[in-house]
């Protein structure tokens, strides 16, 4: 006999329809599994026929074959366990084949039938809307709170083979799960952090509100324990706020690649993502025989943090370029290419010379010019040429640190980026794929980044007399446009281009 059950699966972070049709023939007995399944698909044999025997059910001594449609997709993942068991169910006459096409089933079986979460779930309900043919999601318990922020179909968590059984027989024996996503969304958008926690840097802080309001990548240059790493955790946390159609794409991303903690419901936050200097390509950008997201793209809408930076290998830096300028990263494999969204901040730290204290007053710098000029150099130009704002985070005063003054917290500086945010939304509204100053081109830059003579000249002063790189022009331009828009002034100012030049003084100090 022939059954069929609905699932589901996903390429890259976009869900589509599986069916999974289970046919017992009077032959010796046999599981074979057929669809380009992969290895934990085709493993699930044997969960399978355990599920079934421990949850009272009898497993056919025939032949079983399993086919998984269409068959030209490769299949990953232990999500179709449940409807393999359920699709073998109907097959055998053991439960009603009418009923096993009307909802989509998920989830992975333990031996005694136990339903465990699996990975993808909010794209998969996001692909199935109430009006395509199916009554609604089978879904492990600890996946219903993020299947349910979809809000497109019913979700109904069950916990084991046996209640997924019994439901098909009695609907009423589960109650949809329901939530309010507005009200999940607002709860879970709070940070542990703040900015205020931080002492003293001010000049710090305020280079990270300009990169905040502006989107720009940003480096900050220090000696040890100077406060770097401090600063760039809580840079998420003077973000503009998350919308709920930025938190679904990033949580679709974390849910695909299997980082969203059980029982959540969203990425409501914006992501920090502090990968170690020694991670690999595809770590750093994804891969796999069938390619997972990287760490661009677990920080898509928030910010991609690289600690010691000049110690990552030089050639995983290099591949940072291309998703830094298109916002997504391309993973071409033999099996399949597949496309992530990668539009994050780059922030990133590290230390003046090898032993960290070149220009340090409180400690002898053991480095000679040529060491440190190495050291500097493990950091291309053209990588360089995408970091707008280049700043030096000197070692905090004692005074600093033991005072008890706070400055303001991070509501205070988000509410202040915000509002730059929006001048930034009217300005850009007739453009296409820009949506900050960061995003500028040269031909945007001429249009909208305008300047009076004086600054003409200060600019050209700089360049002369500073010796920055040409490549410095078109980023003082927009980090100046940024901080006018803080201040609230349509024009670009004289005192505007002159701290956006000393957001580039880096230049000439250490990489010309």
């Amino acid at each position: 006999m022939l059954s069929k059950v609905i699932s589901s699966s996903t390429i890259g972070v976009e869900a589509y329809t599986v069916e999974v049709e289970a046919d017992i023939q009077q032959q010796l007995p046999a599981f074979i599994t057929v669809g380009l399944p992969d290895g934990a698909v085709r493993e699930s044999k044997e969960r399978v026929a355990s599920a079934i025997k421990n949850s009272d059910f009898m497993f056919p001594s025939k032949k079983v074959t399993i086919n998984l449609a269409p068959a030209d997709i490769r299949k990953e993942g232990s999500a179709f366990d449940l409807p393999m068991a359920v699709g073998i169910l109907a097959a055998t006459g053991q439960i009603m084949r009418e009923r096993c096409d009307d909802y989509v089933m998920l989830g992975e079986l333990s031996l005694d039938g136990a339903l465990r979460r699996v990975s993808g779930i909010l794209p998969m309900a996001l692909h199935f809307q109430s009006d395509n043919g199916v009554k609604g999601l089978l879904v492990p318990p600890e996946n219903a709170r993020e299947a349910a922020m979809a809000g497109t179909i019913p979700i109904y968590p069950v916990k084991s083979l046996k209640e997924a059984v019994h439901f098909l027989e009695d609907e009423s024996t589960i109650k949809a799960y329901t939530i309010d996503v507005d009200t999940v969304f607002d709860e879970a958008r709070k940070y542990a952090i703040d900015f205020s926690d931080v002492k003293g840097q001010e000049s710090a802080k305020r280079s990270l509100e300009i990169a905040a309001a502006g989107g720009h990548n940003i480096i900050m240059i220090g000696p040890p324990g100077s406060g770097k790493t401090m600063l760039a955790r809580r840079m998420p946390t003077i973000l503009p706020d998350m919308s709920l159609e930025e938190a679904l794409e990033t949580t679709k991303i974390h849910s695909v690649a299997g980082r969203l903690v059980a029982g959540t419901a969203m990425v409501a936050t914006r992501p920090f993502r502090s990968p170690h200097h020694t991670i690999s390509y595809a770590g750093l950008i994804g891969g796999g025989t069938i390619p997972k997201p990287g760490e661009v793209s677990l920080a898509h809408h928030g910010v991609l943090f690289l600690d010691e930076l000049p110690e990552f290998k030089k050639d995983i830096l290099e591949m940072l370029r291309q998703p830094m300028e298109d916002n997504r990263v391309t993973i071409s494999r033999a099996a399949t290419t597949l496309t992530y969204p990668a539009s994050f901040m780059l922030v990133s730290a590290m230390n003046p010379c090898p032993c960290g204290y070149h220009g340090d007053q409180n400690h002898e710098c053991k480095c000679t010019p040529g060491e440190i000029q190495r050291y500097m150099s493990r950091i291309s130009g053209p990588l360089l040429d995408r970091i707008d704002i280049h700043i030096t985070v000197p070692s905090a005063k004692f005074q600093e640190l033991s005072s008890d003054a706070r400055g303001d917290n991070s509501k205070v500086y988000r509410e202040r980026v915000n509002l730059a945010r929006k001048r930034q939304l009217e300005r850009f509204a007739g453009e296409d794929q820009i949506y900050c100053n960061a995003h500028m081109e040269s031909r945007d830059i001429r249009a909208y980044c305008r300047i009076d003579e004086k600054s003409q000249s200060l600019l050209g002063l700089a360049i002369k007399k500073q010796g920055l790189s040409a490549r410095a022009y078109d980023r003082i331009l927009k980090v100046s446009r940024t901080i006018a828009d803080i201040e609230g002034t349509d024009e670009i100012e004289l005192a505007h281009v002159a701290e956006a030049i000393h957001y580039r003084s880096l230049d000439r100090q250490l990489w010309m």
